[in-house]
């Protein structure tokens, strides 16, 4: 199919009817085998560019499948066989139990068994955006919907193709991947190249042909016309085709999607799952990271640290001090504890294959339930003496959760827990350290709101435990939000993950200001956000409630300098993302976990969510899922971004050299000499070394550290910068006098005579021309460094291509002077090509240290200056 699809290119197709009618017109002339010679050196060209495309599609093709088959792993919460465990979604059967939270997407049809508040967003398959209550009146939960809020289990009744959605995704076939930016951007530069290309080739074309009809109207063979006439006419337009083939730079798309597609499966390597091919090259210029805290820059194994309670604080490390707690603290407050923690949970303690316990949940959740276990409770026997009423699941609106139980002597409780300020504010009762419930007058509640302060400066996160005994006047079935008695207060502990804070001063040293954006208490939060290095002097942090209350203007002096925002709503992170874009013109990259997450994840330039803590929603709204939830892995994304950029622009100063000097030179001699000394079959072989060859060795180069330590580039920046063009045109330049002279001057100055001189010289010019092309794809590893051997070894691909471009060469030039129209060379004149083409490398060190006005990087408006370049950076 790939091969099929590779000749359809217009000007191969042209070229073959060339090359047929070439061998129609060779055979009566010059008889069988000289006649065939050139059309089948055209056909062979021909056959070997549509091959090596037709693979690098096919293994792109193979890759993209790849990525999408990682796309669709997804995991699910089921009970099979009476235990509760992780299956992927392939493998459910009929009659799993799926266990379905806030985020989740239902993996299968199914009937509802049990839960709270189950609201389902049914919008992707009847397009009603209004989410419905799915309950036992109407039990039918659908696969592809997602679950917008509550928790529940269903039973599956249909899998795969047979559920609704599976019908509706048989009659659609998946759409291809859109266009990047920089392949949009790259079509422009191709298609003005292309018509600049098509103008020589047309006027070379004309040229050679008024030469012809001029020479043969002098010698008075204008009336006699034979097949060599014919021949040479076909040769003349085979020629001016092939000027087309090597100006089209069809290499350009190409090398953009091997770039991409190179990238993609390094970075799924490195836990990055790129869904949006232009999210890739996007990263590349992000220049504002905002990112959430909790499992992205801390490790997300959470564990409970200090607890308040009865007045006391102490410290927890292990089953000793556990043990110490429930000592000091009355029995009825310790049940009562216990019975807040393990009946006011969404989580679950279930016995592994060895009897063990494990606890599945969120990590939050099961850090409290980690604590239970620890001071000697009993999940199951809790469940089983308590029946749960009501369930009102946590989310980053409420910032609690609360439950209703009945209790086995008849009466009705009330369990809450969640953000401290927000607990805080619903308790009029505290448990005092006789154990005792007292009343909370406001002096009391200042020194409860020091404690969590105290928590919160040692980056704990903390929250609120509460209870309140319900009687028959209010009611059995609503959970009350005020009047209850706080029990304690929990300080959790989310270590940073190293290498976060190395990652961020990263991040800083290439332009990209980290901002960190969380729910959680703005104490916690400047700890960490300094702990990480994040939070520096001069930057502000800000509460989310006071953030939205800003005017325009004010948002506009702040936004610059915001560094922390706590308490945030998901509203606030998408205010703050569509103000840096629109005021400021950054391009955002925004990291979400949430279902809320998605409007600012869609909002942002690059959107990147969790890939273990995230939502199936968060995913399925983001360009780049992060696998392994790690900070450090955004920033290898956007170094691969960087990465794409600068080899695609190396392509296209390599590529841009070959084009002007290929068309030039066979314009030139065309005018004057009245032939071009490069064949068609010879230009179709520079086209190979030139646009699928060069595409492969410059655009899989790996990212190194330097890329890390310029400015991100801008979005409106130009493509081809100043640096590119002076070493474009000092490149062309060098390569064009050396050949001009050769071409015009060559016999003399090497001394050449006989009958195959000519022939001699021009497999002179051409096997120059290709080192010329080895050789600049070497200089072309650095735009502006003079090095441009750092890091060289480390590319195998860059390393086969020269090697493979050097062995084809002198197999053409020894071997197949048949079809390409060459002889063989003695050694001096291997020597000589080698040398023409190995003085481009001093000549490209020159040119970089002719200075150039960069594109000027204007001053970050975060404060960052631009950082320095020239020279000292060689």
């Amino acid at each position: 199919m790939f091969v099929w699809e590779a000749l359809h290119d217009l000007t191969l197709i042209i070229l073959i009817v060339c090359a047929l009618v070439s061998i129609a017109i060779g055979l009566p002339t010059e008889g069988w085998p000289k006649g065939v010679y050139d059309g089948l050196g055209i056909i062979l060209s021909v056959f070997l560019v549509v091959t090596v495309t037709a693979i690098s599609d096919y293994q792109q093709s193979l890759q993209f499948r790849d990525l999408d088959k990682e796309k669709k792993k997804l995991f699910v919460q089921v009970t099979r066989d009476g235990k509760r465990q992780k299956v992927s979604i392939y493998d459910l059967v009929v009659g799993d139990i799926v266990h379905l939270s806030t985020g989740d997407q239902v993996p299968a049809d199914g009937v509802f068994v049990t839960g709270y508040s189950l609201l389902i967003d049914e919008s992707s398959l009847s397009g009603e955006s209004e989410p419905v209550n799915i309950d036992e009146q109407k039990p039918f939960l659908l696969a592809g919907t997602k679950v917008q809020d509550g928790q529940g289990k269903m039973i599956v009744t249909t899998v795969g193709m047979r559920t609704e959605w599976g019908k509706l995704m048989e009659t659609l076939s998946e759409g291809g991947e859109e266009e990047t930016p920089l392949q949009v951007k790259l079509h422009g530069v191709a298609t003005i190249i292309g018509k600049i290309g098509l103008a020589f080739a047309v006027l070379t074309f004309i040229v050679l042909t008024i030469r012809f009809l001029v020479e043969k109207a002098v010698s008075g063979d204008f009336g006699s016309w034979s097949m060599n006439d014919a021949m040479k006419l076909l040769d003349y337009f085979a020629i001016a085709v092939t000027i087309i083939v090597v100006a089209i730079p069809e290499g350009l798309p190409l090398a953009v999607t091997l770039s991409l597609a190179f990238a993609m499966k390094k970075l799924m390597n490195d836990k990055a799952l790129v869904r949006h091919l232009s999210a890739c090259e996007t990263m590349g210029s992000a220049s504002c990271i905002c990112t959430d805290k909790t499992g992205t820059l801390t490790t997300n194994h959470m564990v409970v640290n200090k607890i308040w309670v009865c007045e006391k604080v102490a410290e927890i490390k292990g089953s000793e001090s556990a043990e110490k707690l429930k000592t000091e603290i009355p029995e009825e407050v310790m049940s009562i504890l216990l019975q807040a923690i393990f009946q006011n949970t969404s989580s679950e303690v279930v016995k592994d294959e060895t009897g063990n316990n494990t606890i599945l949940g969120t990590p939050t959740e099961s850090a409290l339930l980690e604590f239970g276990l620890l001071t000697g409770g009993d999940f199951d026997a809790q469940r089983s003496t308590y029946k749960i009423i009501k369930v009102e699941p946590f989310n980053s609106v409420r910032k609690k959760m609360s439950v209703l139980v009945s209790l086995p002597n008849g009466g009705v409780r009330a369990f809450c827990k969640g953000a401290s300020e927000i607990i805080l504010r619903m308790c009029d009762k505290i448990i005092d350290s006789n154990g005792n419930a007292a009343d909370l007058p406001e002096e009391q509640a200042n020194k409860v709101n020091d404690v969590i302060n105290d928590f919160a400066s040692e980056a704990l996160r903390t929250l609120c435990l509460a209870v309140k005994d319900i009687d028959a006047t209010e009611g059995e079935n609503s959970i009350p939000d005020h009047g209850y008695t706080l029990i304690a207060i929990v300080g959790i502990k989310d270590p940073v993950r190293p290498g976060v804070r190395e990652a961020v001063q990263t991040c800083l040293a290439a332009g990209i200001t980290v901002r960190m954006v969380t729910g959680d208490n703005i104490n916690t939060a400047r700890a960490i956000a300094k702990e990480c290095g994040i939070l520096i002097e001069g930057g502000v942090a800000v509460e989310g409630p006071e953030f939205r209350n800003l005017s325009p203007e004010q948002m506009r002096d702040i936004i610059p300098n915001i560094q922390v925002m706590a308490r945030s709503l998901p509203l606030d992170k998408h205010t703050l993302v569509s103000n840096l874009r629109n005021m400021f013109g950054e391009v955002v990259a925004v990291t979400g976990d949430g279902t809320n997450d998605a409007p600012a994840l869609h909002e942002a330039d690059i959107g990147l969510a969790m890939g273990i803590a995230g939502t199936e929603v968060a995913k399925e709204n983001a360009d780049v899922i992060i696998m392994d939830d790690n900070f450090t892995t955004i920033v290898n994304v956007a170094k691969w971004g960087r990465a794409i950029y600068i080899n695609i622009q190396k392509f296209v100063q390599f590529q841009l050299t070959v084009n002007i000097v290929a068309l030039v030179i066979n314009f030139v001699s065309a005018c004057i000499t009245g032939s071009a000394p490069l064949t068609a079959v010879q230009l179709l072989w520079v086209n190979l070394i030139m646009d699928t060859l060069g595409a492969l060795a410059l655009a899989t180069e790996p990212p190194n550290d330097g890329l890390m330590e310029r400015p991100p580039v801008g979005r409106k920046a130009s493509f081809i910068t100043k640096p590119m063009w002076r070493n474009i045109f000092g490149q062309s330049l060098y390569q064009l006098i050396v050949l001009a002279l050769l071409n015009f001057d060559g016999k003399r100055l090497l001394g050449l005579t006989g009958s195959d001189a000519t022939q001699v010289l021009n497999t002179l010019i051409f096997n120059s021309f290709v080192f010329c092309q080895v050789f600049n794809e070497i200089n072309s590893r650095e735009i502006e460094k003079i090095n441009i051997f750092r890091g060289m070894f480390d590319s195998k691909i860059f390393f086969a291509v020269i090697f493979s471009t050097v062995a084809f060469q002198a197999i053409i030039v020894e071997f197949l002077g048949t079809f390409a129209s060459t002889v063989p060379l003695n050694w001096q004149h291997w020597l000589l090509s080698v040398l023409i083409g190995a003085v481009s490398m001093p000549i490209s060190a020159i040119l970089k240290c002719i200075p150039v006005e960069r594109d000027t990087t204007t001053k970050h408006h975060d404060g960052y200056e631009a950082l320095p370049s020239g020279p000292e950076l060689a």
